[in-house]
């Protein structure tokens, strides 16, 4: 956290130190030049980029709840309003061809005013500005849907859209279950072998049954298998759980 001399305000700086290889520079202005363009509430803005000598300082906004990791959020209402707010900034980087690629609770941030927003786009990729697939192994294995880890269970297409999906669904019910939903140590102890065979064999998790019917459904549409059959994120702002769960004006925490 910096504070600006003049105005008092607060915001995030993200340093990247040193020299870099050809590669890496390109991802990290590939990032920057992601959070520059993104003009959304529910996505951490960019106000300014500085470089002094290969030292690159990104200052972003700043969120003053911090991350969603480790938070637990039984109530229902408040978990629709959490997933509404990552839908509507998933739906506006879809629209732009933006694939995260790295959705997780880390990646989800929140202030004093209940307003989440999308942070972290190391990993994103613009597709219309490339050929490649975006099948390449980066993110998190833990949150990756399970034909971007085997790449044989659906004929070796990736659907990045419906793979930021899988991930958002995921990190969802991790929020109502207050653990991992592969269970609570699993990959958490280096057992990544272990991990992928569940996330690519198993069935996939199900909201408990002590959970409301629609959150049940809403759930089970961003955890399927087959990514044809994941809804995208437009598709899930329609879903009962979303929409029966609308915040009234008094107590909304964002505003679209």
């Amino acid at each position: 956290m910096v504070r600006h001399r003049l105005t008092g305000r607060h915001y995030a700086l993200k340093v990247i130190y040193g020299n870099h290889e050809d590669a890496v520079r390109r991802q990290i202005l590939r990032e920057i030049e992601i959070l520059r363009t993104a003009d959304n509430p529910f996505v951490v803005r960019c106000h300014a980029m500085y470089d002094h000598g290969g030292e690159i300082q990104i200052l972003l906004e700043f969120m003053d709840g911090g991350s969603l990791e480790g938070r637990r959020i039984t109530s229902e209402s408040f978990l629709a309003d959490v997933a509404r707010q990552v839908l509507a900034g998933l739906a506006y980087l879809h629209r732009r061809r933006i694939v995260h690629r790295d959705i997780k609770p880390s990646n989800l941030l929140i202030d004093s005013g209940r307003r989440v927003k999308i942070a972290d786009f190391g990993v994103s990729r613009i597709l219309a500005q490339t050929m490649d697939p975006c099948n390449s192994s980066v993110g998190t294995i833990a949150y990756m849907s399970p034909e971007r880890i085997n790449t044989d269970l659906n004929h070796g297409i990736y659907d990045g859209y419906a793979g930021d999906i899988w991930s958002f669904g995921l990190s969802i019910l991790e929020f109502y279950l207050g653990r991992f939903p592969f269970g609570e140590n699993l990959g958490r102890q280096g057992d990544w072998a272990s991990l992928m065979c569940a996330i690519c064999y198993a069935d996939p998790p199900e909201a408990p049954s002590t959970a409301s019917r629609e959150f049940r459904s809403f759930i089970s549409y961003c955890l399927q298998k087959e990514p044809a059959r994941r809804l995208t994120a437009v598709q899930l702002l329609q879903h009962p759980f979303i929409v029966n769960n609308q915040p009234s004006p008094l107590t909304s925490s964002a505003h679209p």
